[in-house]
């Protein structure tokens, strides 16, 4: 996806996702680790390089920590410097959806799983060709499947 693209899905209108999952804040900190509901559910930001993810290359995908929903694929993830890890390409187009956030006196644009609506991280404009964006997403919102052959 290119990041016109992802402008245009903040701005507009965001893909269709495959299910919703809609849970009240108590069910939702009932499920989740105080430091994942921090991050999924209040917007938080994991500490850099001292996350689950961030120097982890093994074959697998990663799904959301809330509903489950696969989201990236370890082939796209590349070591980007950055502190968290970080991916090429989302594993589908309706997997993640695309907002502006203005929070911290920043421009961003958020990422968040389509289906449940848990905080991952953001997207930007300076990863690897062909594409060129880099998704930044906390490793406390996500869990590592074994890639089954």
């Amino acid at each position: 996806m290119r990041w016109i693209d992802i402008f245009k899905y903040a701005k507009y209108s965001n893909p269709e996702p495959p299910r919703k999952v809609e849970k009240t804040e108590e069910e939702w900190r009932q499920e989740l680790t105080p430091a994942q509901f921090e991050i999924t559910r209040k917007k938080g930001t994991e500490p850099p390089y001292r996350n689950a993810y961030c120097r982890s290359y093994e074959p697998g995908v990663y799904a959301c920590i809330g509903c489950s929903e696969l989201l990236f694929d370890s082939r796209e993830k590349y070591h980007a410097i950055s502190g968290w890890p970080s991916f090429k390409k989302a594993i589908s187009k309706s997997a993640v959806k695309y907002a502006f956030d203005d929070s911290h006196n920043m421009n961003r644009i958020e990422v968040l799983c389509n289906v449940c609506d848990s905080h991952l991280g953001h997207v930007f404009n300076d990863g690897p060709e062909p594409f060129g964006v880099r998704y930044c997403i906390n490793s406390e919102s996500l869990t590592k499947l074994e890639k089954e052959d």
